[in-house]
């Protein structure tokens, strides 16, 4: 080999080495780019809500090492409740909780979900959410307002609670109470389908106006009742199950497009576990606090559900929210058992 050939190898040979230094000296983030999950919610630090953020950062973490960059924004900090879905579509957030409340608001037929006595109990909203129903309804909601839903967690079962102890079997026997709903349209008919005078009110004034008598009761469900104290000036609590409540785990369309199909696969389980994470929680909460009413001097009373379900639905049926609803989706879902 001549002296300029020998050269050009040791160029050559020193070029490559550079270079492979220089690829194993950049930091990961240059060798592959982790995706980057933010996600926002209202929810405080001490709800199941909340903490079911870290179970699907730690699913995701253990099923997906190193492939996501999880930021869990809490106490709405990054973005106020109801902003979500706009953030999602400028592409400023990709991970969310929203109701079924804020989708039917550019979802009209969704709104079957917002109805009472809709969904019986915990365990049927997972049966018709984890159904061909839930399949079709999510999908409309990915094509209408650019989210794909990804699992439903439990939010909580609203229940009747008074000032004064009255016997309750049918809605008939709600006639002339005043009873504190939240002040849009579709709470206002809801209240009236139970057969209450329903009373818009804002929230924090609850306590006060349960203490002077200027409503007769609210309906939340129990968790609230107890964090809100609502207990200390009430008497009775009838377990109506008027609404089965939740709230859907969300990922932007522009995000979930982009993932291929085992980082969807891992991402949806991720989901999944944090949502049966919150539901196992607030469904064992929700019981324990029968007995706290109880022990606080309360009563509690199951009316006669059948009664209130059958006057509700009838209710809405005759009504111009059930026009939008996909047809059969009512029969269908109270077939899903």
């Amino acid at each position: 080999m001549t002296a300029s050939k020998t050269s050009a190898a040791r160029r050559t040979l020193l070029a490559t080495s550079a270079a492979a230094l220089l690829t194993s000296a950049l930091p990961p983030a240059f060798a592959q780019a982790k995706v980057l999950l933010r996600i926002s919610t209202p929810a405080v630090p001490d709800d199941w809500h909340a903490k079911m953020w870290t179970v699907f950062k730690d699913t995701l973490e253990k099923s997906a090492p190193g492939e996501f960059d999880v930021q869990i924004n809490l106490n709405a900090s990054l973005f106020k409740q109801g902003a979500e879905p706009a953030a999602m579509a400028r592409g400023n957030l990709e991970l969310t909780t929203i109701s079924a409340f804020d989708i039917a608001k550019l979802v009209p037929e969704f709104s079957v979900f917002t109805a009472g006595y809709i969904v019986r109990d915990p365990a049927h909203q997972q049966k018709v959410f984890n159904s061909p129903i839930g399949t079709e309804m999510f999908k409309t909601v990915a094509e209408k307002m650019d989210i794909t839903p990804l699992a439903t967690a439990y939010l909580g079962t609203r229940q009747v609670n008074l000032r004064e102890v009255r016997n309750v079997k049918t809605p008939a026997d709600l006639k002339g109470v005043k009873l504190r709903m939240p002040g849009s349209k579709e709470w206002l008919f809801l209240g009236e389908a139970l057969g209450v005078t329903p009373t818009p009110l804002a929230f924090g004034e609850v306590y006060l106006g349960l203490k002077t008598g200027t409503i007769d009761g609210q309906d939340n469900p129990l968790p609230t009742v107890k964090s809100a104290k609502f207990y200390e000036v009430t008497k009775q609590i009838t377990m109506t199950n008027h609404l089965v409540d939740g709230i859907f785990i969300s990922i932007s369309n522009k995000v979930w497009n982009a993932l291929g199909a085992d980082q969807k696969a891992k991402v949806k389980a991720a989901a999944q576990a944090a949502a049966k994470y919150n539901n196992d929680n607030r469904i064992a909460d929700e019981k324990q606090m029968v007995d706290f009413f109880k022990s606080q001097g309360l009563t509690v009373t199951t009316p006669d559900l059948d009664a209130f379900r059958k006057t509700v639905q009838t209710a809405y049926l005759n009504s111009d929210y059930a026009k939008v609803w996909p047809k059969g989706m009512l029969e269908r879902i109270n077939n899903t058992r």
